[in-house]
């Protein structure tokens, strides 16, 4: 496998055959193997699928089994956004662990230097406001993410702090 690269760019080396094999595999599995009992995502495998296998590991407490469920949405959901955050990063700089310090044609190295640039995200523009490279427009809508942010900040005290102190009467 030492000529498969990572990423997007594995799917170029795969061959017809092993794709059709891979959405066969998948059909099947959905098809034949998982049979709906009336609950959404539940197949009747139990925990982690293990009744395929024979063992009958279905959790059994409502409280427990909610929780579980709860959890697996949210996962999921995070899941869901990162891995389309991978994709895009992938496309950008070969390399879903790429270093965007590799993209040079990004438009966000106009603005690289100024305040508020941070690590881990460095210039954060994901609506390309500043693609322009507009000086002007760029010190404006840093002056007014500076008022949102602050307000926006007591906004969120005025919300907590009801929750632990309220005055008599």
């Amino acid at each position: 496998f030492e000529d498969v690269p990572n990423g997007l760019k594995a799917l170029s080396v795969v061959p017809a055959a092993g794709l059709a094999q891979i959405v066969a595999f998948a059909g099947f599995i959905e098809l034949a193997v998982n049979k709906p009992t009336g609950e959404p995502g539940n197949f009747g495998k139990g925990f982690l699928g293990l009744g395929n296998v024979g063992l009958n590991v279905a959790i059994q407490d409502p409280d427990v089994r909610l929780k579980k469920l709860k959890a697996e949405i949210s996962n999921g959901r995070l899941a869901m956004v990162a891995i389309i955050g991978m994709f895009f990063q992938d496309g950008l700089t070969g390399s879903a662990w790429g270093d965007w310090a590799t993209y040079t044609d990004s438009p966000l190295r106009a603005f690289e230097n100024e305040l508020g640039v941070q690590e881990p995200v460095g210039f954060w523009d994901p609506a390309g406001y500043t693609k322009d490279g507009d000086v002007a427009f760029f010190k404006r809508r840093r002056e007014t993410e500076l008022k949102h942010g602050r307000i926006s900040m007591f906004a969120c005290m005025g919300y907590i702090v009801p929750e632990y102190f309220k005055f008599p009467g």
